[in-house]
């Protein structure tokens, strides 16, 4: 039986161009999403996509399928507002920004509850760099947005936490210990990787009142950095989120005295008193009484 997270799928997949990334949007496995299009493709009889390499390209019908499916879906929302305005229950947009890491780890769960409590809230996903979320949130362009260890005073919801951890090869005469000096690490010949941040290792050890004292080389992707690690370029200073599943030719080990970072969800000014921002905000304090 086809119901609404299929065509909300289609359409993902329509504008993703790829299952994968689709699936995260829609809050499903990559496996239940290509299982999901089979079904819609067996229910109508046709291909909706053709598969080359790892893009997904819908077919003619697969546009005209998706076009209704937008039609029917745009039809759905106003009978849930009209619904929502018979009851007086939150609906509407949330734009929610965020940097791609946390989208991939720390969100998907968050969200997929949240569809369930209030699937009349449309939460729209903007991926942007910690920098960037700051002016977008002053700017009211977005309602909420995902910032790195913000002041208690700024009224953030926590949304989790994670180490700083070095990440050698796992030939290094340092990865023969249990946890590794800042200031030992920073001394090495060291692979610089941001994810697009501000808040990378250079910043960490700033903080410290350290320096990295050779810098190699100075990427953006995480697994970059991975595979230069393994070529004995250098160590590198890595968020613990951003661990990849294979750390074959890799040693990873905590900090002797540890840095942590905290991620929490901030309301723009304009935003503080939207009724799907606080329906979030409420689910995640409940969370967080709960745990």
């Amino acid at each position: 039986m086809m119901n609404l997270i299929h065509w909300r799928l289609l359409l993902a997949v329509v504008d993703a161009g790829n299952i994968t990334h689709a699936a995260k949007q829609v809050g499903m496995t990559q496996s239940g999403a290509s299982q999901a299009i089979a079904q819609l493709e067996h229910h109508l009889g046709a291909p909706l996509f053709t598969r080359e390499r790892r893009q997904s390209v819908p077919t003619a019908l697969g546009l005209r399928v998706a076009h209704e499916a937008h039609a029917m879906l745009a039809a759905h929302g106003r009978i849930q507002a009209l619904g929502r305005e018979a009851s007086g229950a939150p609906g509407g947009v949330l734009r929610l920004a965020s940097f791609p890491m946390v989208f991939s780890t720390i969100l998907p769960p968050v969200l997929r509850r949240f569809r369930q409590l209030h699937p009349a809230i449309e939460v729209v996903p903007l991926e942007a760099s910690d920098s960037e979320i700051e002016t977008l949130l002053a700017a009211g362009t977005v309602d909420v947005g995902v910032v790195l260890n913000p002041p208690a005073r700024r009224g953030a919801c926590p949304l989790g936490e994670d180490d700083w951890v070095a990440v050698l090869p796992a030939s290094h005469p340092l990865a023969r210990g249990a946890s590794v000096a800042l200031a030992q690490l920073a001394a090495q010949p060291f692979v610089l990787a941001t994810g697009g941040c501000n808040v990378h290792a250079a910043s960490v050890a700033a903080d410290a009142g350290l320096a990295l004292a050779d810098v190699r080389a100075t990427v953006m992707e995480w697994s970059s950095a991975y595979a230069l690690v393994r070529d004995n370029v250098g160590v590198a200073l890595v968020p613990e989120l951003t661990l990849p599943e294979n750390r074959r030719g890799l040693r990873v080990l905590p900090l002797a005295t540890p840095v942590r970072r905290r991620f929490a969800l901030a309301a723009s000014p304009q935003a503080a008193g939207l009724p799907a921002a606080l329906a979030l905000f409420e689910m995640l304090r409940q969370d967080d009484s709960r745990a």
